[in-house]
């Protein structure tokens, strides 16, 4: 509330209370329930849903503070209410959402220290606007946050194609979904940020900012309850049958061939392929095979692991079809895709073209 238009507008008051109240119900979902509504299937990592419940809790008290400052505290000295305000936000919400979007990035645990760090000027530079009553403060304070958004941003992106490569190399049907959904997670930032920095006291620019605030809320609510627990550990997913035996592990230096038998053997003959979700480290326990053994055993056959359970997937539906249609029995390739080990449709597409050429609906005209 730049201005006071706002105190004025009973719809902009409802809509302001509307969002402010949805994130408040949001936090306290994350926060005390025990089981997910929208996913009941999916075990979200709990140190995500903490920082994701604290952010909307700040997002929450935003609105109170801004009220307030707007109508009972220095009401009449923009400069001031501004600078408070600005305060208030920067050092809140701002750095638990760049904390959140780290945080579901699950490849490895990445250091905070940084975002808290990069705090500093923001309260050093508002801190002497506030000494100062200097206006430039505000000016200041707008371009060193969009140096450190765009630093942000930089930084995210790269990480996320590091995530994009550590997804590949260890789950076999997870890397689109959560790669594009980390990346509409750091768009949702680019567009509140953007709204946010020219928010100059537009009524129009405000009713967007809560507009923008009601999609975020939902949006974050909804990743971090469906967004999947992963780990390079043998334990994601639950535990997995050790085919090969608990004495098979090995610490390193196997030989391509024994590897290979191994997998023809515990993977291959088993069907342990078709195990939704199935983790590069939950094979390495089945075939009893040191984990970084297998994935350097793939990189020399020149794919990852990602393309060779895919591989193993796509060639059971082509049986699978093959005897549907012999036996002239109907069946859909969602329906197919899913007994042959796949959690997603659309990664099972993308996978179908890129082994088989072509699209799955076409190939299955052909074979008709």
């Amino acid at each position: 509330m730049y201005q006071h238009q706002g105190l004025n507008d009973v719809f902009f008051l409802m809509l302001y209370g509307a969002a402010a109240m949805f994130a408040l119900v949001a936090c306290c979902y994350l926060l005390f329930r025990r089981v997910n509504v929208i996913a009941d299937s999916v075990a979200s990592p709990v140190g995500l849903r903490r920082w994701a419940a604290a952010f909307l809790a700040a997002v929450a008290a935003s609105h109170v503070w801004w009220a307030l400052l707007g109508t009972v505290w220095l009401a009449d000295d923009r400069l001031v209410r501004n600078l408070v305000g600005i305060l208030l936000d920067r050092l809140t919400f701002v750095p638990l959402i760049m904390v959140v979007l780290v945080r579901m990035l699950q490849d490895r645990r990445r250091s905070l220290w940084p975002i808290l760090l990069a705090m500093v000027p923001v309260a050093a530079i508002i801190g002497a606007g506030l000494v100062t009553h200097d206006a430039e403060t505000e000016t200041y304070n707008r371009y060193y946050t969009l140096v450190l958004i765009v630093s942000f941003v930089v930084y995210m992106i790269f990480a996320v194609r590091r995530y994009s490569l550590w997804l590949r190399d260890n789950y076999a049907d997870l890397e689109h979904k959560e790669v594009w959904q980390s990346l509409l997670g750091l768009l949702c930032l680019i567009l509140a940020f953007a709204t946010y920095i020219v928010n100059l006291g537009s009524q129009f620019m405000e009713y967007l900012v809560q507009v923008e605030t009601l999609f975020i809320v939902g949006f974050l609510t909804w990743r971090v309850d469906t967004i999947q627990q992963l780990s390079v550990g043998d334990e994601e997913f639950g535990p997995v049958r050790c085919a090969a035996g608990s004495q098979g592990l090995t610490s390193g230096g196997e030989d391509d061939t024994l590897i290979r038998s191994r997998l023809q053997e515990y993977c291959e003959t088993t069907k342990l392929y078709l195990q939704h979700d199935l983790s590069l480290a939950q094979l390495s326990q089945a075939v009893g095979v040191d984990r970084a053994d297998l994935s350097r055993y793939f990189a020399r056959q020149g794919f990852t692991y990602n393309a060779y359970i895919n591989r193993l997937r796509i060639d059971h539906f082509a049986l699978l079809y093959r005897e549907a249609v012999a036996r002239q029995r109907p069946v859909t390739a969602q329906q197919l895709a899913f007994q042959c080990g796949f959690s997603s449709y659309s990664t099972f597409g993308v996978a179908f073209k890129q082994f088989m050429g072509q699209t799955a609906k076409s190939w299955m005209n052909n074979v008709q």
